[in-house]
């Protein structure tokens, strides 16, 4: 039996609204800039997520947000680059 490959998913939760993190995105870089706009009055934030699609989120003082990472099956798909998502409301299956 064949052993199955895995890759690490990163979720964040802001304000009740979950956004899985393509597998490109530097997490690190990413609190950062989260802990940055939390000290403005309010700035988006940009980052990729699964699909390969760009997310930018409004970040203010008031937001809350958790990240999480866990294990998951490997997707060949999940690149980060935004000239070819995948998945989404229009894909005919």
């Amino acid at each position: 039996m064949a052993e199955q490959k895995t890759m690490i998913q990163t979720e964040i939760l802001a304000d009740g609204v979950t956004y899985l993190l393509a597998q490109d995105q530097d997490l690190e870089a990413l609190k950062r800039r989260i802990e940055e706009a939390i000290a403005t009055a309010g700035t988006f934030v940009d980052f990729v997520v699964v699909g390969n699609r760009q997310v930018s989120l409004l970040v203010t003082p008031r937001s809350r947000v958790s990240i999480s990472v866990a294990t998951v099956l490997f997707d060949a798909r999940d690149t980060g680059d935004v000239d070819f998502p995948f998945g989404g409301h229009y894909d005919l299956l």
